[in-house]
């Protein structure tokens, strides 16, 4: 469906969240475990009697409403323990998330802390606030608490991350009826337009003559026709001699499983098969919102897997982009399928970085469960600051092994290699191992599974989609780019 036709896809506008002024704002006071609040409260104006009725304690996530002197309400108080109790990690500023939807409306500011954690406060914040209305019944809109952006903070970041999560978020909650693999184009299509990129887009059985055939055969039994989509951007002072960074994201707008078909449970969540799309797309606007100084290019090979008389078949063989047979093991392997032609297509650039981000496997959630994305890479440099980003701000990843020992569970009597391997171990990282043999032109490449999606409310967001590691990745560029 068009923007034009339905308003959607959109970009999120996330002013409804963060005041223009601290002025009148009620104050948010960070408790830690050692502090004393009694002191610290009284001497900021809190009414003595009411901290006396309502005792405020640091211990972490404990919330207090808190009266002034003069009975009208001063603000809140967070407990932040010992000021490591981020969810699912990071610093204890996280926490301030929560306190997006469960304090009174009207304007409130951060009177702890300050610098870089102020900064992380307001996003937490962005990130809390976060609601999916798009199907709810339309009614006058409630006024919700709003939280003044931090002296010194970087008001324009912290709106280009928050508004880059809720956009993916967006993307991954909107049910496959109303997200296919057109839609999705949609979704581009805005970003593009919004700054300026170019955007190119492949359809259909011109795959096929383009050469992708592998993202063809996938998408081909669904009556939305499968596409790439191919954007590329630079920013407004120029990128001649600037690095190349390539994301490649997993677009499955749906997955029945193919012949394969999957259980009715196993289908339950598979609208966000293309939460590596989402996660790709929320990255991309927060590096050309912010003018980060890279060449980006963003390949989603976008697809519905599903069931009819022209549907790829477990034993077919297919010709891949980079001219190698695979014979399907299973058809419910599709996405390594779409990443591998995407892969190449990308290589084919030498970039000098190149990242794919898909819901690749059930294994990496077996090993690693809903918060933690694999992340696989050979460099170590680039693998120990993705973990150290992603630990200081609540968007942790965990390193994985391409375990060369392994290339030879893909061998195939038939063909140049099997979409599966032969036994039912280590299926994150034999998944990573088959895309990694696509992306071999690339000057560095790092693929993270990623789940992308929360399945119980936390600070730093509802129940529901979650573009995964996009956070993550942009403190990463944001460095490499600075060093």
């Amino acid at each position: 469906m068009s923007e034009e036709k339905t308003g959607w896809p959109r970009l999120p506008d996330t002013t409804q969240v963060f005041a223009e002024s601290a002025k009148d704002g009620r104050s948010i006071w960070f408790i830690g475990e050692d502090d004393d609040p009694a002191n610290l409260l009284t001497e900021a104006g809190v009414s003595p009697d009411w901290l006396k009725a309502n005792p405020v304690t640091g211990r972490a996530k404990r919330t207090a409403l808190l009266a002034g002197r003069d009975g009208d309400l001063a603000g809140a108080a967070l407990g932040i323990g010992n000021g490591e109790a981020g969810e699912p990690c990071g610093p204890s500023e996280l926490l301030v998330g929560k306190l997006a939807k469960s304090l009174p409306a009207g304007n409130y500011r951060l009177a702890t802390p300050e610098g870089a954690k102020a900064e992380l406060a307001a996003i937490a914040w962005g990130l809390g606030a976060y609601q999916f209305q798009r199907y709810r019944g339309k009614g006058e809109d409630s006024p919700v608490p709003r939280l003044a952006i931090p002296a010194g903070a970087d008001a324009q970041r912290i709106a280009a991350i928050v508004e880059g999560v809720w956009f993916g978020r967006d993307l991954i909650n909107t049910p496959a009826s109303d997200m296919g693999p057109d839609d999705l184009e949609a979704a581009a299509r805005l970003l593009a337009k919004r700054h300026g990129a170019n955007i190119s887009v492949t359809t259909g059985d011109e795959l096929l003559t383009k050469n992708l055939p592998m993202i063809h055969a996938v998408g081909r039994a669904s009556d939305r026709a499968p596409r790439l989509l191919d954007l590329s951007w630079q920013p407004a002072s120029g990128g001649a001699d600037l690095k190349t960074v390539t994301l490649v994201g997993k677009g499955i707008t749906f997955d029945t499983g193919g012949l394969d078909l999957k259980p009715a449970a196993g289908m339950a969540l598979m609208k966000k098969d293309m939460g590596g799309a989402a996660s790709a797309l929320a990255l991309a606007h927060m590096i050309m919102a912010l003018q980060l100084p890279v060449n980006l290019r963003v390949l989603i090979p976008a697809a519905e897997n599903s069931v009819a008389g022209n549907a790829f078949r477990p034993s077919d063989i297919l010709t891949s982009r980079s001219g190698r047979t695979v014979e399907i093991g299973n058809t419910d392997a599709e996405g390594r399928l779409v990443l591998a032609d995407a892969l190449t297509l990308g290589g084919e650039a030498n970039p000098d970085l190149m990242i794919s981000l898909a819901t690749l496997t059930g294994a990496a959630r077996v090993a690693l469960g809903p918060d933690l994305p694999a992340f696989f890479c050979d460099d170590d440099d680039f693998a120990n600051s993705a973990a150290r980003h992603g630990d200081a701000i609540g968007d942790p990843v965990w390193r994985m092994p391409f375990w060369r020992g392994y290339e030879s569970r893909f061998d195939s009597q038939v063909a140049d290699m099997n979409n599966i391997s032969d036994g039912p171990f280590a299926g994150a990282i034999t998944a990573a191992l088959f895309l990694r043999r696509f992306a071999g032109n690339a000057g560095r490449y790092a693929h993270i599974d990623l789940y992308g999606w929360r399945p119980s409310s936390k600070p730093l967001g509802p129940k529901g989609g979650e573009p995964h590691a996009a956070r993550m990745l942009m403190n990463l560029l944001s460095e490499e780019c600075a060093s």
